[in-house]
């Protein structure tokens, strides 16, 4: 069993992806009865109380994907117009807390949100005209597109899929659930080349 860090990639019961949850969540799902199925390994077993009457303890076993009832959100999550919220925590995930002006990794307190098109001349704060940039890079483009600063985009901004993005809000992604996940991503995803290895 693995320690308590790691959390449970929980799904619809037609398996699409939709968010991370505690151990403590799931063991509460299983519970209340709603857990449909388990797929993935084994991550923990969580032992209750002792029955009054059988004298037996309660024991749920927990694994690293569990499929939950109900697809109304599943369907509005996996529907084609869906878009994601945007967050400066999962943009500098989803381009790999890299700047992409000067292509050095930085650490998040570095970085910045830079609108390639700038607010101020009619773009907009959307996924697919955000980059991640260091500020020293963002400073310097100012209120200019790349071409007027001078400045290359090093890789094209694009609109995550939900897929996409509950893979960008983990931390610790076990192997069978990056499994599980890149499945799920679009065939041309820029993303399927990350995933090939667990994160730590």
């Amino acid at each position: 069993m693995l320690g308590l860090e790691h959390h449970i990639l929980r799904t619809d019961v037609s398996g699409m992806p939709l968010e991370w949850i505690t151990y403590q969540d799931a063991v509460r799902l299983y519970y209340l009865g709603q857990v449909a199925y388990a797929c993935g390994q084994r991550l923990y077993r969580v032992r209750g109380g002792y029955n009054a009457l059988t004298g037996r303890r309660s024991v749920i076993e927990v694994n690293s994907i569990i499929a939950t009832d109900g697809a109304a959100q599943a369907a509005l999550k996996g529907h084609a117009g869906y878009i994601p919220p945007l967050n400066n925590a999962t943009l500098f995930r989803r381009d790999d807390s890299l700047c992409l002006y000067c292509g050095d990794r930085h650490r998040t307190g570095l970085l910045s949100r830079d609108h390639v098109k700038p607010v101020s001349r009619g773009g907009y704060d959307v996924w697919n005209n955000v980059v991640s940039a260091c500020k020293r890079c963002n400073n310097h483009k100012g209120n200019r597109t790349p071409e007027e600063a001078g400045m290359q985009l090093l890789a094209v901004p694009f609109t995550p899929t939900h897929a996409e993005y509950v893979y960008l809000q983990g931390r610790r992604i076990l192997a069978d659930q990056m499994a599980f996940l890149r499945a799920h991503f679009p065939r041309r995803s820029p993303l399927r080349e990350r995933v090939t290895r667990p994160t730590q």
